[in-house]
């Protein structure tokens, strides 16, 4: 295997019994063996994801006096600006060579939840930044409920099993800045190697290459993908409530050729995550007498404060 796989989510979508079992098959396979996918017909506004870098490009070449006053003290990078080096990966402490914004779920004021989620934070020098961050929060959110249905009956659960432990989840929508490398890099790469927290990642085309995905044997494959493709893993939260049938594979983010170091590189994931109260414990159905139980009890909001502590987010 020298890519990842491609599934097409219109066959999920489709209204045909075998084509929405094709693509049930197609991704439960992938997640077993990668925990990587390319997605086509993902549902989500290209148009939107253009515009939205563009804002985003705006903000990151923004003087840092800007830049910082956006970034708040208590708020562990959830919300805002989070300043360049300042996170790591979880088994490394060279800060990674990036910066990047952070945009969380919208409640209202009335809403249960609104006390466990900060506000978002307006860019009052870019007002078209947070109408497009929360357009597009919100397509991500259709399209990775659709990936989750497909999931939940790979693993022998009802459609909707999901539905309710998304609706209105932690999910971040994080806007990555790789600003160009203008000396030798003391140890860090663009981003070390790392499994993500949450249920899955969707993240659109990123400006340049570098994303690279670990495989079983050991080598690091580059993530190639067609414009129109967004690319899909697995979380560190769906491995841990699967049992590890489900994969969360190592990835990184590797620095350009030298030739290049002059350019920066954007990238945009959405981490989907559940609501905080949602019980990880590993699904009885995933727990055989060849795949014994790997994992403790947990909550989704334990789990990701011990997270978000371990790669230096959060004190």
């Amino acid at each position: 295997m020298n890519t990842i796989p491609t599934v097409d989510l219109s066959d999920f979508l489709s209204g045909d019994a075998n084509r929405k079992q094709k693509f049930v098959n197609e991704i439960g396979k992938a997640y077993r063996e990668v925990g990587f996918v390319a997605i086509q017909n993902h549902g989500i506004d290209m148009q939107l994801v253009h515009n939205f870098y563009e804002s985003v490009k705006d903000f990151f070449h923004l003087p840092l006096e800007i830049k910082s006053k956006y970034e708040i003290a208590g708020l562990a990078g959830q919300r805002g600006y989070t300043s360049f080096g300042k996170e790591h990966a979880k088994h490394s402490k060279a800060g990674d060579l990036k910066e990047f914004w952070q945009l969380g779920q919208y409640v209202g004021d009335n809403d249960p939840l609104k006390k466990e989620y900060p506000d978002n934070i307006s860019i009052t020098e870019i007002p078209e930044f947070n109408e497009l961050g929360k357009n597009l929060y919100k397509n991500f959110e259709k399209s990775g409920s659709a990936i989750l249905a497909s999931l939940a009956l790979f693993l022998n659960l009802p459609e909707d099993f999901f539905n309710d432990k998304i609706l209105k989840g932690n999910s971040i929508l994080r806007a990555i800045y790789y600003p160009p490398i203008i000396e030798e890099p003391a140890s860090a790469i663009r981003a070390e190697q790392h499994e993500d927290i949450n249920l899955i990642t969707l993240l659109v085309g990123a400006s340049a290459d570098g994303l690279e995905v670990l495989r079983n044997d050991g080598a690091w494959i580059p993530v190639k993908t067609a414009p129109e493709e967004i690319v899909v893993n697995v979380g560190d939260m769906l491995q841990r409530f699967t049992n590890d049938v489900l994969k969360s594979t190592t990835h990184r983010v590797v620095n350009p050729p030298r030739d290049k170091w002059h350019t920066f590189r954007l990238s945009i994931p959405f981490f989907l995550h559940p609501v905080s109260s949602m019980d990880l414990s590993c699904l009885q159905n995933c727990v055989t007498e060849n795949n014994q139980l790997h994992y403790e009890p947990i909550t989704a909001g334990e789990y990701l404060d011990e997270r978000l502590r371990e790669i230096g987010l959060k004190k």
